[in-house]
């Protein structure tokens, strides 16, 4: 496939140690093509599900930001950071004495499911004025953070917590599905705040993002294989994955030939039931997704909202 345009979404599995920058930057020249996008940042420190997009797949990069997450990893009681993760300077310790027991813990995570508010970290990406918090962090500069909502779908453990009487710490182990936005470090800390102690998230591996398992991603070390046997583009997914929330509507050569120019569908044309402002439909030509339409009621029609190809 040496020379050929390829499209299409890379479930990478992110290796510990590497940014998201860092994979989109290696894949850019595996695959010899600037057009690549990466689908929601990963700490440096955690591996895991990476969803990267490439071609004419970029434009379907915030669809898969847009879907929910799902971790699993640990979260430590006893001390807390500055980063709130391992990589930054502790701040705070107070030695657990009592171990908390698997209902207390149980209580906890139920209390941060649902609706919940957050203000991100120092140490993150989030802009403020135009400035990344944690630029303001390694200048020591404070800031006002925005809050941000977000779902908790599900907070749960995944084994029994453990207890190191030498180091005086708790170590709980969950699994968490959560919505867009949701910085799972904090997580860790609200946690602590609601078991009365100080917490950090001592791990994490992202097991889903963009409707891509663990199960479904390659390494680095399997894509350079198949570049080495030009068989690249046998690891891409279609773009049609990341678009499996919207209901499909297949066009017949005359509707794709009014489509392709971005003209409007009726509402019968959309064969929904009864549409509304939030109705996003898929619509698909010779088996393949070609465009988003979005319901306008006032009109009564369904207009472009995002075009993916035209041939």
């Amino acid at each position: 496939m040496r020379g050929a345009l390829l499209n299409g979404i890379l479930p990478l599995y992110k290796p510990r140690g590497m940014t998201s920058f860092d994979c989109v930057a290696k894949i850019r020249k595996l695959y010899q093509t600037r057009k690549v996008g990466h689908s929601g940042t990963l700490d440096p420190n955690v591996d895991g599900v990476l969803p990267i997009c490439i071609g004419n797949a970029t434009k379907v990069v915030q669809f898969l930001v847009a879907s929910g997450k799902q971790y699993q990893g640990s979260i430590t009681l006893g001390f807390a950071t500055t980063t709130e993760d391992l990589d930054g300077d502790t701040v705070e310790q107070a030695a657990i004495t009592r171990p908390f027991t698997t209902a207390e813990i149980d209580a906890g995570l139920a209390a941060l499911t649902g609706a919940i508010t957050q203000i991100p970290p120092m140490f993150s990406a989030v802009k403020v004025n135009g400035r990344r918090l944690y630029d303001y962090a390694r200048h020591g500069e404070t800031v006002e953070r925005p809050q941000r909502h977000v779902t908790i779908t599900s907070f749960i453990q995944r084994q029994a917590a453990t207890y190191d009487p030498q180091r005086q710490t708790q170590t709980i182990y969950f699994t968490v599905a959560c919505s867009k936005g949701t910085y799972v470090r904090t997580l860790a800390v609200d946690l602590g705040k609601q078991l009365g102690v100080p917490a950090v998230m001592s791990d994490l591996t992202r097991l889903k993002s963009g409707g891509f398992t663990l199960a479904d991603t390659v390494t680095f070390e399997e894509i350079e294989a198949h570049v080495a046997a030009q068989t690249e583009a046998d690891l891409l997914a279609p773009i049609d994955r990341a678009l499996t929330q919207y209901p499909q509507v297949t066009l017949t050569d005359a509707q794709w030939a009014k489509v392709k120019n971005g003209v409007w569908l009726t509402k019968d044309e959309g064969q929904q039931a009864a549409p509304d402002e939030n109705t996003v439909l898929a619509l698909v030509y010779q088996n393949s997704i070609k465009c988003l339409y979005s319901y306008r009621p006032n009109e009564q029609r369904y207009k472009p909202l995002k075009m993916f190809a035209v041939n």
